[in-house]
């Protein structure tokens, strides 16, 4: 195995199903307070970015990213490798570092948090509501958890953060 596959070998196997179930839902709340949000301000914005975030993240993402990984077919993060060999072929893991799905994630997932923050504070311009910042308030926190401290901890713990463009820790010292 070269230098770009090389894997961390202290990484975790499998994430534990607690792991990977807070995860779904984190994601679920995620999109469905996206669409509320955008949904504030016009009805087919909403279904728009619902069309787009199920299309994303559970197709798109899974068919470039989830194919090359290690996990593929295994209990990653947040299990979606698991979804991705129900529908698609195993990748090769030496494609992982380079294909287009690690350059399309960080855009996807800024898709989903900066469309709906953008709807709603101009909806709040139009009329505010105490629910448009309940919200946008739960948005923020869930984009702030997601971007930030549970990709950490998911990356600290990966085989691939040795190869991941988008790993959200430094690599080790023994690496």
């Amino acid at each position: 195995m070269n230098s770009e596959t090389k894997l961390y070998t202290q990484g975790l196997e499998k994430y534990p199903k607690t792991t990977i179930i807070f995860g779904n839902l984190l994601m679920i709340v995620w999109i469905i307070l996206g669409t509320i949000a955008c949904r504030f301000l016009c009805s087919l914005a909403a279904w728009l970015y619902l069309a787009f975030a199920i299309i994303m993240v559970y197709i798109v993402l899974r068919k470039l990213i989830c194919t090359d990984c290690c996990y593929y077919d295994k209990w990653c993060p947040i299990g979606w490798s698991k979804l991705s060999a129900l529908f698609f072929k195993k990748g090769s893991v030496k494609k992982f570092g380079t294909n287009i799905g690690v350059k399309l994630a960080p855009f996807t997932y800024g898709v989903l948090s900066l469309i709906p923050l953008i709807f709603i504070i101009a909806s709040m311009f139009q009329k505010f509501t105490i629910s448009k910042l309940i919200v946008l308030v739960l948005l923020l926190v869930i984009s702030f958890y997601s971007g930030g401290i549970g990709r950490k901890k998911s990356c600290a713990k990966c085989k691939m953060r040795l190869i991941c463009p988008g790993c959200a820790v430094k690599p080790p010292s023994d690496a």
